[in-house]
């Protein structure tokens, strides 16, 4: 049933990554789940499909409930739609659930419609949030002083001409449009070889990043599940680049107990009580089907804890190798 409900139409507007996997990772699927970042709804359709009883969907962005109309009616009280970000999704369920999907890629959805401001190929508006409030990219490049717009370019996207990519943009501001910033980023970097991505990737990854607080999102996102899960729940997050996967990584490590102690001369740390037992150690990527369906999921890695009874908890931010601008509380 799951090989079922993960064969997704490559012409839907967005293919669910690694949806085959994770839903043969959490068999059997019953109960009550939360689709923490909703999009085009593929999860919480797979979810269904392979015998959830209940799923609420939950997204920051209201437009992608608007979009499913034409499936989600059918569904009738087994699909639940919330506006919201997955960093209350305890609240927003309001109920404990037995099981917890986050898919934290950027929905192609987004990055095709130009007024979304995302996408450095398309002329539009600089934007990039992913819901209706809150400063937008325009407002971060124009007004940020030049070493935080260099701080948020190598941390958030590991951009190693952040300094001289800052000077550039503080001289050219202000900006208005996608097309602006992409071009003045450019001019900075040595022109993209054959196969190699366009310049202007990483930096526009780092300014989405730091527009809607990701990584502080993700923390408190990876919290809100730990609060919303039963005992017994699962929580499967798919990620799509190394600063995410560390964070995932290391939730995990430091809520299940498996991080190691490190220096034996370091001061020996506090012994919890472990909140998860993990699935596999290893992150699971795509296999070559999914590779020749959906080259988009190259990158992406599941993992894959279950809920144990003891108390939910707080991870430190430093632990979880939150960048710098995150842990400096940058909204």
């Amino acid at each position: 049933m799951a090989a079922a409900a993960a064969r997704i139409s490559p012409s839907a507007p967005h293919i669910p990554v690694l949806l085959r996997p994770l839903l043969e990772a959490v068999a059997p699927v019953s109960g009550t789940w939360v689709d923490g970042t909703f999009g085009a709804g593929g999860y919480a359709r797979g979810l269904l499909d392979a015998g959830a009883e209940r799923v609420i969907g939950i997204d920051r962005d209201p437009s992608v409930f608007r979009m499913a109309e034409d499936w989600a009616d059918a569904c009738g009280d087994r699909l639940r739609l919330v506006e919201g970000t997955f960093s209350d999704l305890d609240a927003l369920a309001g109920e404990p659930v037995d099981g917890v999907v986050l898919d934290l890629g950027v929905s192609s959805m987004q990055l095709d419609q130009a007024e979304r401001g995302f996408s450095f190929q398309k002329d539009g508006p600089l934007d990039m949030r992913m819901g209706a409030d809150g400063p937008t990219a325009a407002d971060l490049v124009n007004e940020a002083g030049e070493g935080e717009i260099a701080d948020i370019l190598f941390h958030y996207g590991e951009e190693r001409a952040s300094r001289r990519i800052a000077r550039a943009i503080v001289a050219a501001r202000p900006f208005a449009t996608t097309l602006q910033l992409a071009q003045v980023v450019e001019r900075c970097l040595p022109r993209a070889k054959p196969g190699q991505s366009h310049p202007a990737t990483r930096s526009f990854q780092a300014i989405r990043i730091a527009v809607n607080d990701e990584f502080g999102q993700l923390a408190e996102g990876l919290e809100a599940a730990e609060r919303a899960l039963k005992p017994g729940g699962q929580l499967a997050v798919v990620t799509f680049h190394s600063l995410e996967d560390r964070i995932v990584k290391r939730f995990f490590q430091l809520r299940s107990g498996a991080e190691g102690q490190g220096s034996r001369y370091a001061p020996a740390r506090e012994q919890i009580r472990p909140a998860f037992t993990l699935k596999t150690r290893r992150a699971t990527g795509p296999d070559d089907d999914e590779l020749a369906e959906n080259p988009r999921a190259r990158s992406a890695k599941l993992r894959v804890g279950i809920r144990t009874d003891s108390p939910a908890g707080v991870a430190d931010r430093a632990a979880l190798g939150l960048p710098k601008p995150a842990l400096e509380g940058r909204r």
